[in-house]
């Protein structure tokens, strides 16, 4: 015998458990299948176990995908400020920090703990330990096989998340789903990932751990916050931002002095000849990163010995400095995915399959993907919100 639910929902994470209090408060009988042993395994270690829970300026804008106006929809409906009430409701108190960034005072465990009280007002069931082995459709019902066990329902969501960090026990499950079901899946990448460098760049890993505020971009994109030198590449905000947006072969520029514009170098030439190169870098970043591009840049005398040719030259470079990655640290360190569901098979207003009525996709298995700084977990409130009430 079987057990019949009106939704089965596949993955307990952010937006699984959204669209799962939604629609389970709307009156439709929900079962959550989980296949850790807890809940929202992402979201307790997101945000240094504080929660990067949205950002408050969170558009459109802020996301790649296929389709750039495919996240509109369900960012229109369900804003950050709607998730700050419910967080506001529960009591959790919260800070914003730079660009937007809101996290909980407290832990990450406080996030989990609403989501699951906002289940529980729904009666949501959550089998956690739940392994899925099969999935069938007979054009009409969903049936479910987890556990030895079969669960039916006329909706299935499929909310488990991309392959990214795959020691939380991520993988590509939604994918063979989806294409089992015959939706297109976008190639899925890494996104949100340090970058590697090899060759001649190998030298700036001489600099390990120090970082510096920079802009850097790739593509048509960039981003002014910091960039961390590692043992193995590029790592920090900024770089983790661009890196959603870099293509294997192609470059990153940073600008190392974004604050400095025109012909500052042959200014400070005037103003003091006699300083070295290193010493006035020295001034605005980190003693080691500005000695390594001094070195690099190969002005070794006083300022007021260099051709104007020469300094020009060195502004330029520092204005647009390149690196060209050898790739990224993969899956294994990327925060999210690039790519997933097409979105060209979902309805942007309800997450439902154009072919198969009654599949949803939700959250980071959607190829919808949000810049850092909370803009992936209002994805997954508003998507989850989306499927919730059309199920």
């Amino acid at each position: 015998m079987s057990e019949s639910f009106d939704a089965i929902i596949l993955g307990a994470g952010a937006a699984g458990l959204m669209c799962a209090a939604r629609a389970g408060q709307l009156g439709k009988r929900v079962l959550v299948l989980e296949k850790a042993e807890k809940p929202g395994k992402k979201i307790l270690i997101s945000g240094g176990g504080r929660c990067n829970f949205t950002n408050i300026g969170a558009g459109p804008a802020n996301y790649l995908s296929g389709n750039p106006h495919f996240a509109k929809s369900a960012l229109a409906r369900y804003t950050p400020r709607d998730f700050l009430d419910l967080v506001e409701s529960y009591g959790i108190a919260w800070h914003e920090k730079t660009l937007g960034q809101l996290f909980c005072d407290g832990s990450s465990k406080q996030i989990v703990e609403m989501l699951l009280e906002e289940c529980a007002k729904g009666d949501v069931e959550l089998r956690c330990n739940a392994e899925v082995t099969a999935v069938e459709y007979d054009g009409g019902r969903f049936a479910v096989m987890a556990n030895g066990e079969i669960v039916t329902a006329p909706a299935l969501v499929i909310a488990t998340g991309g392959p990214s960090i795959p020691k939380m026990g991520a993988t590509g499950f939604a994918y063979d789903l989806a294409r089992q079901f015959g939706l297109k899946v976008v190639e899925p990448r890494p996104a949100l990932v340090p970058l590697t460098l090899g060759g001649e760049e190998v030298l700036f890993r001489e600099i390990s751990g120090v970082s510096a505020p920079v802009v850097a971009s790739a593509g048509k994109a960039s981003f002014p916050e910091a960039a961390l030198f590692t043992h193995r590449g590029l790592s920090g905000p900024s770089i983790l931002q661009v890196s959603s947006y870099w293509k294997p072969g192609e470059e990153v520029a940073i600008d190392f002095l974004p604050d400095n514009s025109g012909d500052w170098l042959l200014d400070r030439k005037r103003e003091t000849p006699r300083a070295a190169m290193r010493s006035v870098l020295r001034e605005a970043l980190p003693d080691r990163l500005a000695d390594i591009l001094a070195e690099k840049l190969g002005v070794e005398t006083e300022l007021g010995n260099a051709s104007d040719k020469a300094l020009r030259g060195a502004q330029e470079r520092l204005k647009r400095w390149t690196f060209r990655p050898s790739g990224t640290e993969g899956f294994a360190k990327a925060e999210v995915t690039v790519g997933g569901i097409s979105t060209a098979e979902l309805s942007s207003k309800t997450m439902e399959a154009k072919k198969v009525p009654g599949l949803f996709a939700i959250g980071e298995a959607v190829d919808v993907t949000g810049w850092l700084g909370g803009y992936n977990f209002q994805w997954a409130w508003a998507s989850g919100v989306a499927a919730g009430e059309a199920l």
